[in-house]
């Protein structure tokens, strides 16, 4: 019999749970393209970080606890690694983010460090490897500041 989750995040990962809206993760991983851009709240439920968003007042911070019972659960790293190819398949699908700023970029930021600390360094850098060809298949247009956020994410 499979452990309870360890909390509403790890819930949400395995499809078992809802997010702050009601929406399940295959709701979430449904979106089209447009509605993973437009809808704000999400990003925190699919990738979870140990410290509060300061885009999205409200949104779940992720316990010692919880984090270790993801990292264990393979339904819970399934479903992050459903939701690291959703984001893939939009950031290869879209162009909007391919610019000097924008809100994308601390999203891949929070990806980043969500797969480093919850599915594994190779995770990370693979979806940061992915994501640089992107931009330079652009032409870089992607600040270095952005560009370097990101490789101190795979990093830490």
């Amino acid at each position: 019999m499979a452990e309870a989750p360890a909390g509403p995040i790890h819930a949400f990962l395995t499809g078992g749970g809802r997010d702050g809206r009601g929406r399940s993760l295959a709701d979430v991983l449904a979106f089209d393209d447009a509605r993973i851009e437009g809808v704000h709240d999400v990003i925190q439920w699919l990738f979870p970080l140990s410290e509060p968003s300061r885009a999205v007042p409200g949104a779940p911070v992720l316990g010692a606890s919880e984090a270790a019972a993801i990292r264990a659960d393979p339904a819970a790293q399934a479903g992050l690694l459903a939701a690291r190819d959703r984001m893939l398949r939009f950031y290869a699908g879209t162009d909007g983010w391919l610019t000097a700023l924008d809100h994308n970029h601390l999203r891949i930021t929070r990806i980043l460090t969500a797969l480093r600390d919850l599915a594994g360094r190779d995770e990370a850098e693979a979806f940061h490897a992915a994501i640089l060809r992107l931009n330079e298949t652009a032409g870089s247009p992607v600040n270095p500041e952005s560009l370097d956020y990101w490789r101190r994410a795979v990093e830490a």
